[in-house]
């Protein structure tokens, strides 16, 4: 049998017809992301969704989430959690350590059924990169100490992607912003009581499974941003706003 390798990093062509949106980690909370859409007026025939990853897990729309990935507007990068689900589904990792961050969701899904999902999920990069020049943005999950021209090459080391993944020195300022030429890039996976730019990287995730947290979507290259909890969102009728 042949495998197909996934690029690591893949690129897009800027959108010239419509909007570009990031979505924090979404954790399923999809109904706060129908709030989200519906607020904006997404139109899924040229604006597009980027997503850092972190589909799945804590929230109790996990499986919603990953239906996400058959929609042709939105892109999402993989996260720790989704590369979680990836371990056990590979028998690399016991079920019970997932459920222990939030996989419990899927304590009821047989294994097959995993693997469909795992296989679905091995097909995310770990960066999306958008644009040329000035006008260029990154997407990732955690966090990078380099430049566009390493984004670009993809060849991460076994550090290089844990950090990509799992790394946090910068969102807790345990470290200075790399002095490299990184275009703006979007991250997530560290909850933000606000969104928060470090040198390069933005960090739009606010705990969207928190109860005090919220689902945070900025437009790329702009300030505008927005935000809501799962509680309000389904306050405000959110469950019967239909997806794109």
């Amino acid at each position: 049998m042949t495998l197909t390798l996934v690029p690591e990093v893949v690129h897009h062509a800027a959108n010239a017809a419509g909007r570009d949106f990031v979505i924090g980690d979404l954790h399923g909370c999809v109904d706060a992301l129908r709030y989200l859409l519906h607020k904006v007026g997404f139109d899924a025939t040229c604006d597009r969704l980027f997503s850092v990853g972190d589909l799945v897990d804590r929230g109790d729309q996990c499986e919603q989430a990953l239906k996400l990935l058959d929609k042709p507007w939105f892109y999402a990068v993989l996260g720790n959690h989704e590369d979680t689900l990836c371990a056990v589904a590979e028998g690399r990792l016991a079920r019970h350590r997932w459920y222990g961050i939030g996989g419990g969701w899927a304590q009821a899904l047989p294994d097959d059924a995993l693997a469909v999902h795992a296989k679905r999920l091995r097909e995310l990069p770990l960066v999306r990169t958008v644009g040329e020049g000035a006008a260029r943005f990154n997407v990732l999950h955690a966090e990078f100490f380099g430049d566009d021209a390493e984004l670009d090459a993809g060849q991460f080391d076994a550090t290089v992607r844990e950090r990509m993944l799992w790394g946090r020195e910068l969102a807790l300022n345990a470290g200075a912003p790399p002095r490299h030429a990184l275009s703006l890039t979007y991250c997530g996976h560290t909850p933000m009581r606000e969104l928060r730019q470090i040198g390069s990287q933005v960090f739009v995730d606010t705990g969207a499974f928190i109860p005090e947290g919220r689902l945070s979507m900025i437009e790329a290259m702009t300030s505008r941003h927005w935000s809501i909890s799962v509680q309000d969102a389904r306050a405000l009728g959110a469950a019967n706003m239909a997806l794109p």
